[in-house]
């Protein structure tokens, strides 16, 4: 699984490639604007970003210049601008690939795992196990007890993100920001229907819970059914 930065200001378009990636196994984090995607670049050290030119405060074309002089994250150029030269001078700056707008997600992911292949970045995450729960990041199955289990793509992320964190309590907001790509909050229903909806799917359910721990006040725990969990951290609903 990659971790990927879009940068793109157009909002629609942003969710549909965060949407798109995301069901194609890559963790995805977003940034409406130049100057905000350099500092996520910086700050949040992706695998690969995914560059708009066409940016509200500076041109892509000098954002890609700018993060060229303090990172080698390698980058692909999302563009609408069809113009030889155009391309030239950002794979000049520094771009590792480009792409022309309209393009299909199948296509951008092509894109995205040969840059990486290209520079030698690819892995395979192993299988995450917790008790007999198997996630496997790479196919994105789900196995219970050698029972594949049927997840929608928001369903896996979750587990998965969840699963990398196995015995720990993590909270809506940051299920939120990670899961969801709402860093600035969103509504904690949404973590509550998914999470039941994983229950439902995992043979549980909140009054009697094997894996998913609702630890109420503070968020939830993925754990094996063998583990001790603390009498004060009480299951809800």
């Amino acid at each position: 699984m990659a971790h990927l930065l879009v940068v793109e200001d157009d909002p629609q378009l942003r969710g549909a490639l965060v949407r798109a990636l995301r069901d194609k196994g890559h963790a995805v984090a977003t940034a409406p604007s130049g100057m905000a995607g350099l500092d996520a670049a910086v700050t949040d050290r992706p695998d690969l970003v995914v560059l708009d030119l066409g940016l509200p405060d500076v041109d892509g074309a000098q954002v890609l210049r700018m993060l060229r002089a303090i990172s080698d994250v390698p980058v692909i150029v999302a563009t609408a601008r069809d113009d030889e030269p155009e391309m030239v001078t950002v794979l000049e700056a520094g771009a590792d690939d480009y792409i022309i707008k309209p393009f299909g997600a199948a296509q951008l992911d092509a894109r995205v795992k040969a840059v990486l292949r290209r520079l030698g970045m690819t892995e395979t995450e192993d299988p995450l196990l917790v008790g007999d729960l198997r996630i496997d990041p790479a196919s994105r199955e789900v196995a219970l007890s050698d029972a594949t289990i049927d997840l929608t793509p928001r369903e896996f992320d979750l587990l998965a993100y969840l699963a990398r964190r196995a015995g720990q309590v993590v909270s809506r907001r940051e299920l939120l920001a990670e899961v969801w790509q709402q860093p600035l909050g969103g509504a904690d229903k949404t973590v509550d229907v998914h999470l039941s909806w994983l229950r439902r799917k995992l043979g549980e359910t909140a009054q009697s819970p094997r894996y998913l721990h609702t630890v109420r006040t503070v968020g939830v725990k993925l754990a094996a059914p063998d583990t001790p969990h603390a009498p004060d951290a009480p299951d809800t609903p």
